[in-house]
């Protein structure tokens, strides 16, 4: 046998040994290590997981959701299809007792709230009446007094709204020419009720046909539009 061959050999037995040497061996005790810490590390993420799903349903359940528009009724402030965050939380503390006083809603809000078969609807609220009676009625910029125990008088007489006989102002989210419709409507409100109207005054169905949104029907307030992005606006 030609010598290079044997020295080729014997090298090669030599590197052989000394990663044998460097490499210790698989036993049992490292493998059932190695599966320990692969199911630590997924009861770990299992965790975060669930965490992160409780929390996601309670801000959706009691702090804020979305909400894509449908329809014109509240052009030109909201078109179709433009999708909407819903302020939920004031709300929702204004029904536990200790939270009481909270008036989560102003006049000129933009509400979204259920109706018949749990269809949502966006509209703007015009006047509401709070379950306390010793409360004032929010018209605006106006605080109108409570002329019955818990009844709030809603006029619409062709595009001018009075509560209890004040005027509101809406030239602050809607142009003159979008409030002017032939229509007139009364409604009185008790505690627990609020009127809402459209911006799109002649096609809109609110307060006008289905009367009064009791407090159960409503979801929250909308505070911001995030789509589409051009049109991103807080409200």
């Amino acid at each position: 046998m030609p010598p290079w061959r044997t020295g080729l050999s014997a090298g090669t037995t030599g590197i052989r040994f000394i990663l044998d040497e460097q490499t210790p061996p698989r036993t049992a005790e490292t493998k059932e290590q190695n599966a320990h810490t692969l199911r630590r590390e997924a009861l770990d993420l299992l965790k975060m997981v669930v965490v992160f799903l409780v929390v996601f349903w309670a801000m959706k359940a009691l702090v804020i959701e979305g909400y894509e528009v449908q329809g014109d009724s509240m052009l030109p402030t909201l078109q179709d299809r433009d999708r909407i965050l819903v302020f939920k939380l004031p709300h929702t503390l204004s029904k536990i007792d200790v939270f009481h006083w909270i008036l989560p809603f102003d006049s000129g809000d933009i509400l979204v709230f259920e109706g018949e078969g749990s269809k949502r609807y966006v509209k703007r609220l015009i006047a509401y009446s709070p379950y306390s009676n010793d409360r004032s009625v929010e018209a605006g910029l106006v605080q109108a007094p409570q002329e019955d125990a818990g009844a709030i008088k809603v006029e619409y007489d062709r595009g001018t709204v009075r509560v209890n006989n004040w005027q509101i102002d809406e030239s602050g989210y809607l142009p003159e020419k979008a409030r002017h419709t032939r229509d007139r409507d009364i409604c009185y409100l008790k505690p627990g009720e609020y009127y809402v109207l459209g911006d799109n005054r002649e096609v809109s169905k609110d307060s006008r046909s289905f009367r009064a949104v009791t407090d159960g029907q409503v979801v929250g307030r909308a505070v911001l539009r995030f789509w589409p992005l051009s049109r991103m606006r807080l409200f």
